[in-house]
This record gives C-alpha cells, structure tokens and sequence, in this order.
C-alpha cells in the first residue's frame, strides 16, 4: 500500500496544464491502483502501457465511452486531493482531437468557440437562402403538385447541391480521422478485430457501464436510456440515409422519380427514421440537461446541445415536410428542410457528429491492439 500510495503520490504531480497532460497523470494514478479495470475497455487498455503520450491520450480518450461509473466507484475522486475525475478530463481530450484533426484546422477551432451560433446562423443563412430563391421563381406558396419536390428544386439542382456538401463533409471527415489512425499506429487490421470493432459499434456496448447496467446521469444511479437514446438516434439517423439512398437507387437505376408513395420502401424507411431522430434527440437533451456537470465537461454542453438541436430540427421539418407535402405549405417546409440538412453537412466533421467516428476509430485499435503481444514484458530481464 506504501507503494501504490508513493506511485500516486508522483503521479498527482505531474501537473494538469493542459487536457492531454491531466490525463496522462489520471492513468499513473489508474494504472497504480486498477480498482476500475473490469468497468470498460479503457482499464484494460491502460494496462497495457506504463507511458501515456499524445497518441496514447487521444486514442484513450475517444474509447472513452464517459458512462460514468469509474467516477462514482473512484477512492481518489473529488473532493479528495488527487482530484481523479476521468469522465472530466478524457471529454476535454475529445474535444482537442475535433480541434487538432479537422480539416481545415480553423474550422475546428471556430466550431468549438461558436458551436451553437455557428450551426443555428448556417441554418438560418441557407433557409433565407433558399426562401430568396422561392421569391424570385414566384414559388414560394405553389398550388398543391402532388408532393414533387422536384417542380420546386430540379432533381439536378439539389443533388449539386447537396452532393457538393456532402462529398466536403465525408473528405474532411477522412483527412481527420486519418490523420488520427496514423498517429495511434493500430497496427495491422484483421478480419477478427474489425468484426469485434463492428460489433461494439452497433451494439453501443460500452454505454451498457462497468457492470452492464448502464451510465450514470444525475446521479450515481445506474439507468440505460442513455444508452437507448443513443440507439434511437443513431438507427433512425441510419434509417434516413437508407431512404436517401434507395430513393436515389430508384431514380438512377429503376427510372421510378419522386414523390413515391406512402407505402413505397423511402417513404417508410424515412418515416421510421424520422420517428427514430425524434425520440432520440429529445431523450439525449433531457439526459443533457439533468447530468451532473461531474460526469463530463460543463463547457461543452452548448456544444452537444447545439448538435442534438440540429438532428431534432433535421427530423421534425422532415416529417412535416411529409404531411404537408400535398398543400401550398409544402415548399415552405422543402425549403426548411433542406437548411437544417445543409447546415448538419457543413459543421458534422467539427462537432459532436465526429465522436462516432473517432471512437469507432478507437474501438478497431483496442481490438487490434489486446490481440498483440504485450511490449511490456513486466519481469524479464
């Protein structure tokens, strides 16, 4: 115990100046005492290293699930003197990866100052955009067209549009997340890693907690609806990619042209995910609201909110836009629509949306990495 105490006791002083150094002084303290290492795959990770350098950090941090339960369960927790609070100090690490990786570089930076401002004036500037459009073309209220998008923005309109956006957020997104792959050097990917990885993806398996019984929010009382809401959010958020997709198959390949009915399979699949992208936003910003600033970082809840806002606009003007469809409302609600989805393209490789993506990252190195042969050879000469 004199031991464990002197090793915490260095480790207490490396100072906390900046987000990554704080964390690499957390993990000495962790990998010291080891009373949380079953909890999730950070523990195990940590083991593995007696050195926590920026890659190291990074990686740890985005594995990070900030369930919460290493929080509650820590002997050196707040208020004692060796202040450990990991969900604290890795959800400031987060945010330096969006910042450090995105490209361009000063959009990362500007989106962590301005997050909310940022999403809501891009939002507002494309509907006043498109709306000035509507007033030129005399189209702003048409007489009902059968729910054709299509005789308000030509098809080869809005795919310019929207492909152009879309392709910019899908490139910068990969500049930063491979710029993160090649400086955690995982290692060679095998077809056994990737499966694991794929599998903790879709199951959320680290937002089950240290024993399963999922996070902890407002208090160290375990629930699971973070962890359901992520669920609703990221399946519906899937299912209207599906619509999108299909709907185009239908266009290219089939020659079927929109509007499709309402029980034609984009209609159902953009109508489930809709439902889906409302029950998760709203849960996630509640949960947002009612947890303990403890089991994160404080400052970066305009942030967060400010995505959840954008996917809870993004599926309510959708589903409007659906029932209004048939009236002169519809390319009022088409015009709302396509701001809320633009905006969610231009800012998702610098906000919240880029977590996913990071962590997903994280998760194929830890499954990569436990099937390597330990470089600490603890005991050999």
């Amino acid at each position: 115990m004199q031991q464990l105490n002197s090793l915490i006791q260095e480790a207490s002083n490396l100072g906390n100046a900046r987000a990554d150094q704080e964390v690499a002084r957390i993990m000495q303290i962790c990998n010291a005492c080891r009373y949380c290492e079953g909890f999730c795959a950070v523990f195990p990770a940590m083991t593995r290293r007696i050195e926590f350098n920026t890659a190291d950090v990074h990686y740890l941090a985005n594995l990070c699930h900030n369930c919460g339960a290493c929080l509650h369960a820590c002997q050196y927790a707040p208020p004692h003197d060796f202040a450990v609070n990991v969900p604290l100090a890795m959800a400031k690490v987060r945010q330096e990866t969006y910042i450090d990786y995105a490209w361009p570089h000063a959009m990362g930076r500007l989106y962590k100052q301005n997050g909310i401002t940022l999403a809501l004036a891009s939002s507002i500037s494309l509907i006043a955009f498109l709306l000035f459009t509507l007033a030129l073309n005399g189209a702003i209220f048409m007489a009902p067209n059968g729910g054709n998008f299509y005789a308000i923005f030509s098809h080869n309109t809005l795919a310019l549009m929207f492909g152009a956006v879309f392709l910019f957020a899908i490139f910068a997104i990969g500049i930063g997340v491979t710029r993160f792959w090649h400086q955690i050097s995982p290692g060679a990917i095998s077809g056994v890693a990737a499966a694991e990885a794929t599998h903790d993806v879709l199951t959320l398996k680290y937002l089950g907690g240290g024993h399963g019984e999922g996070c902890n929010n407002e208090d160290d009382a375990f629930s699971l609806w973070r962890k359901r809401f992520h669920h609703f959010t990221f399946y519906g958020f899937m299912l209207c990619f599906a619509s999108t997709s299909v709907a185009t198959l239908y266009h290219y390949l089939l020659g079927l042209s929109a509007p499709y009915a309402l029980n034609s399979l984009p209609v159902i699949l953009g109508t489930l995910g809709g439902i889906g992208l409302l029950i998760g936003p709203v849960g996630l910003l509640y949960l947002n609201y009612k947890r303990d600033n403890a089991h994160g970082d404080a400052n970066q809840k305009p942030m967060d909110r400010a995505f959840i806002l954008l996917l809870l606009l993004i599926s309510a003007s959708g589903l409007g836009l659906l029932a209004y469809r048939d009236t002169s409302w519809m390319s009022i609600w088409l015009v709302v629509h396509l701001g809320f989805v633009m905006s969610f393209f231009l800012t998702m490789p610098y906000g919240k949306f880029a977590h996913g993506i990071y962590r997903t990252a994280a998760l194929l190195k830890n499954a990569i990495e436990k099937r390597q042969k330990s470089k600490l050879q603890l005991g050999s000469d």
